[in-house]
């Protein structure tokens, strides 16, 4: 049975992701969007392996979605393209060497450490704006010398359970649920308190976008955005899972019977 070893996998899954944040804070998994991602698996025995992996993520959610009134007057909301890059060791629970009756079947996890950009953006009268450069919560003004722009590059602590079906000795399907641990709270441009000083009107009076946009509950009813109100919080950082449907294919070498 040992004459083929399983020596290792490419694969590619296709399926959805979901933020969780200050816009969605009771983690609601109800606008699900675009997942995918490759991988290659070096299987260091039939139990463990070591996998890197390429993912792409595109991310967002509004406080229209929202059963919190307060959340909904708020009236925020943001879209992120995030794209990955990872590396994670896999434990798999059952012996996995496909072709062989009674070992193609496994459970599995995984968790390594990933780095990702994100960039996030909304519309206004059906423009499109990044939202971090605007500094919506006076981030860059001189008003809020201790509040830095954010960066566009995180980390990503990924949690991963799937299982994995060997169809036959060259192909498997595997289904799995990655979750992001991050070290940002900005993925959806919310963190903070409200800035409103730090946009002043432009020279003919008009305002700007990026005052129009680090508060829209002018939109709801009444503004709420008064200066060194709660916007978002600050302690809890924002997370995201997806979840993929995908094939991997083996990699094999022989290996020559002993006497």
């Amino acid at each position: 049975m040992d004459s083929y070893v399983h020596t290792g996998e490419l694969g590619i899954g296709v399926g959805v992701g979901h933020y969780f944040g200050d816009l969605n804070p009771d983690a609601r998994v109800n606008a699900p969007k675009m997942a995918f991602g490759i991988f290659y698996r070096k299987q260091l025995s039939n139990y463990i392996g070591v996998r890197i992996t390429g993912e792409y993520t595109f991310l967002g959610y509004s406080d229209v979605y929202s059963n919190n009134p307060v959340n909904r007057a708020r009236n925020l909301s943001f879209n992120t393209n995030v794209w990955e890059l990872g590396i994670a060791g896999d434990f798999n629970f059952f012996r996995f060497q496909p072709g062989f009756e009674g070992y193609n079947f496994t459970p599995y996890m995984g968790l390594g450490i990933g780095v990702f950009t994100y960039d996030p953006y909304t519309f206004l009268n059906g423009e499109k704006y990044l939202l971090r450069p605007l500094g919506t919560e006076g981030q860059g003004s001189s008003l809020y010398p201790n509040s830095n722009p954010y960066s566009v590059t995180a980390l990503s602590i990924p949690f991963t359970f799937g299982v994995k079906y060997a169809i036959n000795t060259r192909t498997n399907f595997f289904a799995e649920v990655m979750y992001r641990f991050i070290n940002t709270d900005y993925l959806d441009d919310v963190s903070g308190l409200y800035a409103p000083d730090a946009f002043p009107p432009l020279p003919d009076g008009s305002l700007t976008p990026a005052y129009l946009l680090q508060d829209r509950s002018y939109e709801t009813g009444s503004s709420i955005g008064v200066k060194g109100k709660q916007r978002g919080n600050s302690l809890k950082p924002d997370a995201f899972l997806t979840f993929k449907l995908g094939l991997s294919f083996n990699l094999q070498t022989y290996r020559c019977p002993t006497n």
